[in-house]
């Protein structure tokens, strides 16, 4: 499981959130009588302290802000009764009957759909925790989702993420059968402005500018989105040509895009 303490102490610290006694019981949520994406927390300062940089392991995340419609894949797994009734990074109890999950970087409150593409059963969930902080996983979800798309038993599947609204407000989802619909409660949510990310991922560096430019030229469009840029330094009194690829919409996809091993030596900057 990916669940942080970590992640839980540090945005604890910034809420003032009282720490119970190792003597204490934890409180255990009970099961919902209907499908519910829980209470969530909120609050301008909440907000403000879980939209901050945070690192765990030696890993700076900057939780960034996307739009509806936004989508990403990787790997999903789950958490369950390890962590029933414990604190979430944004101060909730976490109830595994109820579809949240834990991501590194979508904004808390944030509402996805995910797609399990092994059998193309899907979910909604309402991100409120970090995490998970294992490699090329990119969302943790609750028992109640991971039930849902049929992943209990493997504790793994590639998915795909959509988001489709914002404190617990969804838009139109097509494709989902009648027990995956939301809650009777949840209403429609005006289709909201995409702020892209200002990261970038360095592939070359140069003293010769004919270099930068030839490597700008060979990669101008990596993957149909990704758009290849020079920028000039002056680093010891003299120019450096730096080729960035820009385009990626939070840090952790631009982490993910290294990860593949396809540009030796290539790091995270801000644009």
């Amino acid at each position: 499981m990916s669940y942080s303490k970590f992640a839980t102490v540090a945005l604890a610290a910034l809420l003032f959130w009282g720490c119970s006694s190792k003597n204490e019981v934890p409180y255990i949520p009970a099961k919902p009588a209907h499908q519910s994406y829980g209470t969530p927390k909120g609050g301008a300062r909440i907000h403000k302290a879980t939209m901050r940089p945070y690192t765990v392991n030696g890993v700076t995340y900057y939780p960034t802000v996307v739009a509806v419609g936004w989508k990403q894949r990787g790997i999903a797994s789950w958490y369950g009764p390890n962590f029933h009734g414990h604190q979430t990074s944004n101060g909730e109890i976490y109830n595994m009957y109820e579809y949240t999950a834990a991501h590194k970087t979508l904004p808390m409150n944030t509402m996805v759909k995910v797609t399990n593409l092994r059998n193309g059963r899907s979910t909604i969930v309402r991100i409120n925790d970090r995490g998970p902080f294992v490699s090329n996983r990119i969302i943790d979800l609750s028992y109640a989702a991971a039930k849902d798309l049929g992943m209990i038993g493997t504790g793994t599947a590639p998915v795909e993420l959509e988001v489709v609204g914002f404190d617990s407000h969804i838009q139109n989802v097509a494709g989902k059968t009648p027990s995956q619909r939301p809650a009777p409660s949840v209403t429609q949510a005006p289709v909201q402005e995409v702020v892209l990310s200002d990261f970038a991922v360095q592939i070359g560096s140069f003293r010769r500018k004919r270099g930068a430019q030839i490597t700008k030229e060979r990669n101008a469009l990596v993957d149909g989105r990704y758009k290849a840029i020079v920028k000039e330094f002056i680093v010891d009194g003299a120019p450096l040509y730096r080729v960035w690829l820009t385009g990626f919409r939070s840090e952790a996809e631009a982490r993910d895009f290294i990860a593949q091993g396809r540009y030796p030596g290539a790091f995270v900057v801000r644009n």
